[in-house]
């Protein structure tokens, strides 16, 4: 059922989207693409991709999970791929947990650990969206702009607070709220020090700065003639909308909001649904490595079964 109202908002998105914009128009601007573009935007995604896995490396080493990066980065690409390629209702998140688990310390501990690393992640979206928004003030309605900006802060502050509520021990008397103390206790654990805060911070905010500018080489590959600066102020209340799992690996939801703030500062909506979907697509064939390790480590698993068969 998860899975079917997953595909149903999805095509709802596209069904809404379509109705303003022709197929036509669709295909002659996604003929005229400059392929020049797409590389540089491929190799970025791909970067924040290899980035992305070094900082799940640092959370789960923070909680004492063995393993070297190799193991994360590998381990990342696998779940990337089931995020973006299959359908499934296991997800790439449930994926790296069931992976990190086999190190050792248990599903619940990979789960803490997997949490953590997205919550970590968040916190550097909502940073650099914060940061843009009052870098360039007048680009968006003045609304649109206090309402992300009031989201930003709100959710900057529900994470502090969050992780300082944790030293409330009484929470963990009770069954609900025993979870979240101990989440909290594990944020605490990877934020010991201020150092600790700014390098992971800063980490999160490359990584969505790498992802903003693929999407920006994309846009002016498809005619966007716009500055990064207007990409640095709109992409990211878009991946922060993705976060919302209602669709399948964001597809709809991120050609909506697109579509919807581009709009406001006059773009083509044509142009921007074109970016949007090459976009995706780049983060296809960025998942494909997955694939390949997902494959490899089943061929080795199997390979172990028949060893421990022979004996």
């Amino acid at each position: 059922m998860k899975l079917l109202l997953k595909l149903g908002i999805t095509a709802l998105c596209f069904v809404l989207i379509f109705r303003s914009i022709g197929v036509y128009d669709l295909g002659r601007v996604i003929r005229q693409v400059d392929p020049w573009y797409l590389l540089p935007a491929l190799i970025l995604n791909l970067l924040a991709t290899v980035t992305a896995s070094y900082r799940w490396y640092l959370v789960m080493q923070a909680l004492d999970f063995g393993h070297g990066p190799a193991f994360y980065f590998k381990s990342y690409l696998k779940a990337a791929y089931f995020n973006q390629v299959l359908p499934t209702s296991i997800g790439g998140d449930a994926f790296r947990v069931l992976e990190a688990g086999r190190l050792g310390r248990g599903n619940k501990e990979a789960f803490y650990g997997v949490l953590l690393d997205r919550v970590v992640g968040l916190v550097g979206l909502l940073v650099l969206n914060l940061i843009a928004n009052l870098a360039y003030p007048g680009l968006l309605p003045r609304p649109v702009f206090l309402l992300i900006n009031a989201i930003a802060v709100f959710g900057l502050a529900g994470v502090v607070t969050f992780a300082a509520a944790g030293r409330i021990r009484r929470l963990d008397r009770y069954l609900v709220l025993k979870h979240l103390h101990e989440f909290s206790a594990r944020i605490r654990t990877l934020y010991k020090t201020r150092s600790a805060i700014a390098f992971h911070t800063a980490l999160a905010v490359a990584i969505h700065f790498v992802l903003v500018l693929s999407v920006y080489f994309v846009g002016r590959g498809v005619g966007l003639a716009y500055d990064l600066p207007a990409f640095l102020v709109i992409v990211p209340p878009v991946f922060m909308l993705m976060v919302i799992p209602v669709s399948l690996a964001g597809w709809g939801v991120r050609e909506g909001g697109f579509i919807g703030l581009f709009v406001l500062i006059g773009a083509d909506k044509t142009q921007v649904l074109s970016m949007s979907l090459i976009y995706g697509l780049l983060g296809l064939v960025a998942a494909l490595p997955g694939l390949f390790f997902f494959l490899a480590g089943r061929q080795h698993r199997e390979k172990e079964h028949q060893r421990e068969r022979r004996r």
